[in-house]
């Protein structure tokens, strides 16, 4: 898998500085938790996920979670991991005959109901263990996390040595670690527990969902969860504890609920020029579809997360994954800048002026930022100086090269 593998080689040339590298779920654990990106959930009653892999019918698609949990019904259980079972069996087998590259598989990802249930799932599976690359672990606790990660250890250790290692992705979304009373406590719990299993975590994920729900709120499309004010304080928190750049943990932002969007009270959040000077009048028409369709609001909270420190998104519609992706590219001005830092942190100057003649950079205060940046740009690619993330959204990749070329 690689971000952006809808672009052809002439537009990948045209658009990085440096593209983005390949990835599968072998790959080093911080470059992979970078990679999930967008991650599509489907349900797992769903009968043509294998037929929507095989097509690739979801351009940009790098990482599906099937989810047996909220998407299902209390009833459907048994149905939903029968299906489950039956679409790996079916992906697997496009595997072996050759008719799926595996990797064109993206990162598959299931989230479980309960230890029971994925324990079960685990011992179900067998052969197609090798595609999953990790369980989505819901509504997690100090109460059941131990439980659940002394299963994924369990497994690991068992495992085949040519098999991938079972990430765990817990979630965070539980009363307690929202309730003000009792959140510092539950964090720091939970925080021992992903210390302790370190090697199996592969990132920390916000259920903001369920936060609201807890105190019957909803953010509507004009806004971003981060106007939500008791899910923002807690997200703050959730950093605080999490995102500390010893800590190792990456952390991954709220689902964005709208795909549509037939009312604006708010004027839109895109400006116009950045659209209109990459594409023209293809740009104006851009912007007014992702206006249309609410993407406006899922842009301003990515680049939300992105000021945070939080890298990845829950998404439940197609249209989501290049926006999110296409905001994680780095800039050709944030590459350099970086770049700078890390040479210059020798200990004979400490802050100089960015090329760009913009700012000042400081070698040490700087320097972590300058890391992650790096990272990030291995896994999502560098922009050319000119270039912009329109460049990358969909459709519009040719029609930028034509237009700016």
């Amino acid at each position: 898998m690689k971000q952006f593998d809808y672009l052809t080689q002439e537009e990948t040339e045209h658009l990085f500085f440096s593209p983005p590298i390949d990835f599968n779920n072998h790959t080093e654990k911080d470059l992979l938790a970078h990679a999930i990106g967008a991650a599509l959930y489907m349900p797992a009653t769903r009968e043509t996920i294998a037929e929507d892999v095989l097509n690739r019918k979801h351009e940009g698609l790098a990482s599906i979670v099937i989810d047996l949990e909220d998407a299902v019904g209390d009833l459907q259980i048994e149905l939903a991991e029968e299906t489950l079972i039956q679409q790996l069996d079916r992906i697997e087998y496009h595997v072996v005959t050759g008719e799926l590259s595996k990797d064109h598989v993206p990162l598959l990802f299931i989230r479980v109901r309960s230890v029971d249930q994925l324990k079960r799932m685990i011992s179900q599976m067998e052969e197609t263990n090798s595609l999953i690359t990790g369980f989505v672990l819901p509504k997690f606790t100090e109460e059941n996390g131990w439980a659940y990660f002394h299963e994924i250890e369990h497994y690991n250790k068992h495992r085949a040595a040519s098999a991938s290692v079972l990430y765990g992705l817990p979630i965070l979304e539980s009363a307690s670690v929202i309730y003000r009373e009792s959140r510092v406590e539950s964090l720091i719990g939970i925080k021992k527990i992903l210390e302790t299993y370190r090697q199996y975590v592969l990132n920390v994920r916000i259920g903001a969902t369920d936060f609201s729900s807890l105190f019957g709120l909803r953010r509507s499309p004009d806004s971003t969860i981060y106007d939500i004010a008791p899910i923002r304080d807690c997200i703050a928190d959730i950093i605080n504890i999490f995102g500390r750049v010893d800590s190792g943990h990456v952390i991954s932002g709220p689902v964005w609920e709208y795909f549509s969007n037939r009312e604006r009270v708010l004027k839109p959040q895109l400006r116009l020029t950045p659209f209109e000077e990459a594409l023209g009048k293809p740009g104006r028409d851009l912007r007014t579809k992702y206006i249309t369709n609410a993407l406006d609001g899922l842009i301003r909270e990515v680049i939300l997360d992105k000021e945070n420190g939080i890298i990845g998104k829950t998404i439940i519609h197609p249209t989501h994954i290049k926006p999110v992706h296409a905001l994680y590219a780095v800039t050709h001005e944030e590459y350099v800048d970086a770049m700078s830092i890390v040479i210059n942190n020798d200990g004979l100057r400490g802050v100089m002026k960015s090329e760009y003649a913009n700012k000042m950079n400081e070698i040490k205060p700087h320097l972590n930022w300058a890391n992650r940046i790096l990272f990030r740009s291995k896994i999502y690619g560098v922009l050319h100086e000119q270039q912009h993330f329109i460049g990358l959204l969909p459709e519009h990749a040719q029609a930028y090269v034509s237009y700016s070329g």
